[in-house]
């Protein structure tokens, strides 16, 4: 259902809450300020199918500006908000946005990105510096009633840019003026079905919104009538406090968060409540075992996982209680067939790794990337999202890593995911990154790019504890020959790690420092 059945049913029901400030805001509320951003977009000349581009961090006028995108057929694309002027101005062109919505929480960024925007009308939430208007003070001028062509709008997301320049991602029908607003949401019912959500759920959103994860599930739960608390910002014992505070039901994570969360002291861990826990997932990035092992141990066998991308290809999902069974695995196919296949595209048996297809699911485009829509499918018709992994006899699926990723060193073929996952579980590591560098005798070389617990231990004893503890636990052609600091690495929000900033650095291309 859309949410304007809630805010007619319970309009004074949370439709969200600020995590931080509590700051509360009702079902009808929400009606009434989405329906006025409505009719601001019609007047600025936004018609059904067009974009605009939403630059903003967590704000509390996130979802009012979303839900009025959605409830007005319009195409909308959320940008992270760590992105610099130029990456920001790249995603609004390419988008054809003609309507930028910034916050007063990006207002450094955006300053620098008005004079990029000719012919691109510019709005701010939460206090607005010329040449920005304010958006709430535009919008309190239109009425709250709705207006009069509405039709579902979608999102249309760019890839975080780890291996490249983003791409977005437009699947079919769109912000189609003949999609009605209760258009069934493919995410609410996966939510139902595997996760248990209802109108009761109260859904904790620690990741930045902007996210296709975070964005489409929080919109999912409105859509079903529960009341997500979203965090400004995701800090390890605040989102313990606040599932104690708002008696959180429900919650998507990324492993990094399960990271943080352990190394919490256990003093801190066990001062919160977080009994009210039904149902939790994990997305994004892979999972080290001893790490997931860990969070059922913890939370118990309340953990789902599932595999997928912004591209809607494919889903994968696994409980807990399955995974027990099959470590490391995230799932097996719900909405398409997991297909494993070798460089000529055709599919190799059980535990023979290769690349990860889907077979019969969404189909999807790169956005003005015709050379990266066609390189995402294989001669069969089916897709991939890039990733490298193999299936059991009984479908299961175990990714190895991204084919980009992988380092070749003296003709072996090595994927870094193994070792990260084994030095992540090291005390002193609070990140890391293994990448290849270049070597004049091997062709690549091991490099283990470490960000530690306190910064204070970075040197040569804290590198060479963790050689001693890689080759205790690897063969000798994965186990690092460099490891190097740095104070943090560039990892998305999200959970996604920008690999490519840091191999570019020790490939005498423009990226990351390394310290």
């Amino acid at each position: 259902m859309h949410p304007s059945h809630h805010a007619r049913a319970n309009p004074e029901k949370a439709a969200y809450i600020m995590a931080g400030t509590g700051e509360t805001v009702t079902y009808g509320q929400l009606e009434a300020r989405s329906n006025q951003g409505a009719h601001l977009l019609r007047s600025l000349g936004v018609a059904a199918g067009d974009g605009i581009a939403i630059f903003m961090d967590n704000s509390p006028r996130y979802y009012e500006v979303l839900w009025a995108a959605q409830r007005s057929g319009v195409r909308f694309t959320c940008i992270s908000s760590k992105l610099t002027a130029s990456e920001v101005e790249y995603i609004v062109r390419d988008s054809a946005s003609k309507v930028l919505i910034a916050s007063f929480g990006v207002a450094e960024v955006a300053a620098k990105l008005a004079p990029l925007m000719d012919g691109v009308q510019l709005y701010m939430v939460d206090g607005a510096e010329a040449p920005y208007l304010s958006f709430e003070a535009a919008r309190a001028l239109m009425p709250i009633t709705p207006i009069a062509d509405e039709s579902a709008g979608s999102a249309m997301l760019y890839s975080s840019g780890t291996t490249g320049r983003p791409k977005g991602v437009k699947r079919p029908n769109a912000a189609l003026a003949d999609s009605g607003l209760d258009a069934p949401n493919p995410l609410a019912m996966v939510g139902q079905a595997l996760y248990g959500m209802t109108a009761d759920t109260i859904y904790l959103s620690p990741a930045p919104l902007y996210h296709a994860a975070p964005l489409g599930w929080s919109m999912a739960v409105q859509s079903l009538g529960g009341t997500v608390i979203m965090m400004e910002r995701f800090d390890p014992e605040q989102a313990l406090a606040y599932i104690e505070k708002y008696r959180v039901t429900c919650a998507q994570w990324v492993p990094t968060h399960f990271v943080r969360m352990l190394k919490l002291p256990p003093e801190v861990r066990a001062k919160y409540d977080l009994s009210s826990l039904q149902s939790v997932f994990h997305a994004a990035a892979p999972c080290p075992v001893p790490v997931k092992e860990q969070m059922i141990a913890w939370w118990g066998p309340i953990i789902h996982e599932y595999y997928a991308g912004t591209e809607g290809n494919g889903f994968c999902a696994i409980t807990s209680q399955e995974w027990l069974g099959k470590k490391g695995s995230v799932g097996r196919g719900l909405t398409a067939q997991v297909k494993i296949c070798d460089e000529a595209g055709d599919e190799v048996p059980a535990r023979v790794e290769g690349g990860v297809y889907f077979a019969g699911g969404g189909q999807f485009e790169y956005h003005n990337a015709p050379e990266k829509t066609a390189e995402s499918r294989n001669k069969h018709g089916w897709t991939t999202l890039g990733d490298v992994g193999w299936v059991d006899e009984e479908g299961y699926l175990f990714l190895t890593d991204r084919k980009s990723f992988m380092i070749i060193s003296g003709g072996v073929n090595i994927y870094p995911q193994e070792i990260e996952n084994l030095l992540i579980g090291h005390p002193k590591v609070a990140d890391v990154a293994v990448i290849g560098a270049p070597h004049e005798e091997m062709g690549e070389e091991v490099v283990a790019v470490i960000e530690p617990m306190n910064w204070s231990d970075a040197g040569e004893a804290l590198a060479a504890e963790l050689s001693a503890y890689a080759r205790a636990n690897l063969s000798h052609i994965k186990t690092p020959r460099r490891i190097d600091f740095m104070a943090e690495l560039p990892r998305h929000a999200t959970g996604k790690l920008y690999k490519r900033l840091i191999r570019d650095a020790y490939w005498g291309k423009e990226g990351a420092k390394i310290v």
